[in-house]
């Protein structure tokens, strides 16, 4: 057969197996294997998940969701990285996002000068001076339940490297910085008590040492919200605030009940010696 006779042959074979399989003709390219791996199902988280990344908010996942989700989950370290929207993974993006930005929603006010910024909802620490954040949020541990940290604004009065509770058999309070009477920004080393926070700030000692290093006496405290009660729910789920102090990890702070009782005259004339 001539050159001419086969092509002939050809073009009217290819054109039969077209005829033949219509959809074979429509077909995309086949999907990638990371595609055909990325098949978890819908999480409890979906729909949040979705509306987070800019997904189409339908509450089901689909093969976009599933591997936009997996990307997060690769970006943020969370193992297994298999896509699916659960608790884990929306809590740790809300925590991503308020370390990009802690205020956000502007609760803590932007002034000329340095303030600490204590978001009693999130229990989550940081300081800003105008809208820069010059000490990134840390997790902490605020007053229980009548005993309350005073709202508003505050001033540190007093630091004390070395501090030990008058009341609490001499519990370290280590880098001590007392913005209120008895209510102070401290380290703690160990879970002492079972009663909380009786109104100071707890911190974990690293996180109480840095925050000493940066502040001064006169420095502003603004202190806001309400601090999360265990285990409640907002119709059914947890509130985002709540999964935000859990992601930072306040709740494995040491719980230490160091009363609200003011340093004496004689331990501030100590402190100015020092």
């Amino acid at each position: 057969m001539s050159t001419a006779g086969l092509l002939a042959c050809s073009a009217a074979l290819a054109g039969q197996l077209l005829a033949a399989s219509p959809a074979l003709a429509q077909q995309g390219p086949a999907p990638s294997a990371a595609e055909e791996a990325c098949k978890a199902g819908s999480g409890s988280y979906q729909w949040q998940m979705e509306k987070k990344l800019g997904l189409k908010e339908d509450g089901v996942q689909s093969t976009e969701d599933c591997l936009a989700i997996r990307k997060l989950q690769n970006r943020l370290g969370i193992k297994p990285a298999d896509g699916k929207a659960d608790l884990k993974t929306y809590r740790l993006l809300l925590v991503d996002e308020v370390k990009k930005n802690p205020n956000a929603q502007g609760k803590c006010p932007v002034r000329e000068y340095r303030v600490t910024c204590v978001d009693l909802n999130r229990q989550i620490l940081w300081v800003q001076t105008g809208k820069k954040v010059v000490y990134a949020p840390v997790p902490i541990r605020s007053g229980k339940d009548g005993y309350e940290t005073r709202l508003g604004w505050h001033k540190i009065y007093l630091k004390r490297e070395r501090h030990f509770s008058t009341i609490y058999n001499n519990a370290p309070m280590p880098h001590s910085q007392f913005f209120d009477g008895g209510q102070a920004f401290h380290g703690t080393y160990s879970d002492l008590f079972k009663s909380g926070s009786h109104g100071c700030v707890n911190m974990y000692a690293k996180d109480a040492k840095r925050l000493f290093d940066l502040l001064k006496v006169g420095d502003r405290v603004y202190v806001w919200g309400t601090k999360p009660g265990t285990g409640k729910r907002d119709g059914g789920r947890i509130p985002d605030d709540v999964l935000i102090a859990q992601g930072f990890g306040s709740d494995r702070i040491a719980q230490d009940p160091t009363a609200d009782v003011p340093p004496t005259a004689e331990e501030v004339a100590a402190a100015l010696r020092e």
